[in-house]
């Protein structure tokens, strides 16, 4: 029998590496939903000429070590745009429980705030057109979002904050 004289793999590996990134979606869920047609019926009973305004925000919060919840909150609220009646509301919260190590500080606020909500949001726009549907309307076929690109106008806009707050 040969005996094994290599030394201990790991021990190296303990001593000169950076900790493993691990990343993994551990759930999806609606976590909040609303839908609400104030002025029906008499919204079915002339053309539909929509005009839509839709909000969209996102939020993390960390639930315990590793594990953080992300929120993609979707506002859209539609109105004739002749006459400024409102036809609905729908309010829809996607949440998703992300696992994460190897990544902090800036990096893991980017994760958050862009890529996180990146995964999330086609859930929240098939929940969106669902919901509408449901509610006698035509879908509400939302486009898609470029979530790196808020992060960027975000972090440019809490800046400029930080530094106007400076210099008074």
């Amino acid at each position: 029998m040969a005996e094994d004289t290599t030394p201990n793999a790991g021990a190296q590996a303990a001593e000169g590496e950076k900790p493993q990134l691990k990343f993994s979606l551990q759930r999806i869920y609606v976590k909040d939903i609303s839908f609400e047609s104030p002025n029906s019926p008499s919204v079915f009973q002339k053309a539909f000429k929509p005009k839509v305004n839709l909000d969209l925000n996102t939020s993390s919060q960390q639930v315990e070590e590793n594990l953080y919840e992300v929120v993609v909150k979707v506002t859209a609220q539609v109105t004739d745009n002749e006459s400024g009646v409102t036809s609905f509301l729908a309010e829809i919260e996607q949440a998703g429980l992300f696992r994460i190590s190897g990544i902090e500080g800036a990096q893991l606020d980017q994760t958050l705030g862009a890529f996180c909500p990146n995964l999330l949001f086609p859930y929240a726009r098939e929940c969106v057109d669902n919901l509408v549907n449901r509610g006698g309307f035509p879908p509400l076929m939302l486009a898609p979002v470029n979530f790196e690109a808020m992060y960027a106008q975000r972090k440019q806009r809490e800046a400029q904050a930080q530094q106007s707050g400076q210099t008074q």
